[in-house]
């Protein structure tokens, strides 16, 4: 691909009235879009049940069955994390202040990741060229996972549509212990080259790996010994991989989700950057309030896609907002009622992106 693409300006009155609308919203109920008290009671009830569930399994004072249960329970809490504070954090959208979505951001070096590598890879990347082939690392799950025609088939491909359910689950474990790394020391995320890092970001990588490693596994090894510590660790970081691995997954890579690729001499794509977030992006589960509430709003992708910089707690009511525009405009929008009903749209679609040559 020669440098990065552009999109057509095609549909100027369709993203000036999206922008009108949610504009207007916030000022005529005089709101702010990042976070308020609803993100941040959240945020002290997901880091409170995380500790409480580590000292618990610290202690080892429970029966077996107890502790494979809290390891489950812990796993989503830090899955719970990532959806609602990481995430927002890293898109400036958790709070009004810069220094608080930096430290809400760092929440993913706690969980064992690298905020400096995930804001390249999902904020400026991803969102930027949404299932793009060579630029949306997030659809680059090769050579496991065929996502796209545009990738290479392999003959192990045609029972991707099975075998997700098991790969998913080591996707927590790949991203830190390997993805990581490969990104710091190939200096690219995607076919687009990292940006230099400071001083001070190279000292957060190594410190914040080597922490992850003692708390989650160096220290539990000498609390609880060598194979409750591997067992355990493995129940969590399958459970929390599994998890975001499948949120996101059902936003992108369903059956009515399109991977365009830039025209060959101008190096454009077709549509314009709001409808091209439309033809990518599907939302699920949206009146389902505990879905809402774990997911911190991903289950309104495309309102994210769209307005990445406002909060999740505002997305239900400025959903109602898109879905005015779309029909006004006869743009999709495309939407799944439950998680079922998306999770079947995901499976069909790995075994089409499977099959197909």
């Amino acid at each position: 691909m020669k440098g990065k693409p552009t999109f057509h300006n095609i549909a100027p009155a369709f993203s000036s009235m999206l922008r009108k609308k949610v504009d207007d919203y916030f000022k005529v109920n005089e709101k702010h879009a990042t976070g308020n008290y609803k993100a941040y009671w959240k945020t002290a009830i997901l880091f409170t049940t995380a500790l409480a569930f580590y000292n618990v399994l610290m202690f080892d004072l429970t029966p077996i069955w107890v502790s494979v249960l809290i390891c489950i329970l812990l796993g989503l809490n830090l899955a719970g994390i990532g959806f609602n504070v990481m995430h927002e954090g890293a898109h400036g959208s958790f709070s009004s202040r810069k220094w608080v979505n930096d430290m809400m951001s760092h929440s993913l070096e706690f969980m064992g990741g690298s905020s400096y590598m995930w804001k390249q890879k999902h904020n400026m990347n991803h969102h930027a060229y949404t299932n793009i082939e060579g630029l949306d690392d997030d659809i680059d799950i090769k050579p496991w996972i065929r996502t796209n025609n545009n990738q290479p088939r392999r003959w192990y491909h045609r029972y991707q549509h099975i075998y997700w359910v098991l790969l998913y689950g080591f996707t927590y474990f790949i991203w830190v212990f390997s993805q990581d790394f490969q990104k710091y020391f190939t200096r690219k995320i995607a076919d687009t080259p990292l940006k230099k890092m400071k001083t001070k970001d190279h000292v957060i990588f190594w410190s914040s790996k080597i922490l992850y490693v003692f708390t989650f596994l160096i220290i539990p090894m000498f609390m609880l010994g060598f194979w409750p510590t591997v067992i355990g660790y493995a129940i969590i970081s399958f459970t929390c991989g599994w998890v975001i691995a499948v949120v996101f997954q059902l936003a992108h890579l369903i059956e009515d989700s399109s991977f365009p690729m830039p025209d060959a001499n101008s190096n454009k794509i077709e549509q314009e950057w709001t409808i091209h977030q439309l033809t990518t992006t599907a939302n699920f589960s949206t009146r389902n309030k505990i879905t809402s509430w774990f997911t911190g709003g991903l289950n309104f992708q495309i309102e994210h896609h769209l307005f990445p910089k406002i909060n999740h707690v505002h997305y239900p009511a400025i959903s109602k907002l898109v879905k005015e525009v779309c029909e006004e405009f006869n743009v999709t929008y495309m939407e799944y009622p439950s998680v079922l009903s998306a999770l079947r749209s995901h499976v069909g679609y790995l075994k089409t992106a499977g099959s197909q040559n």
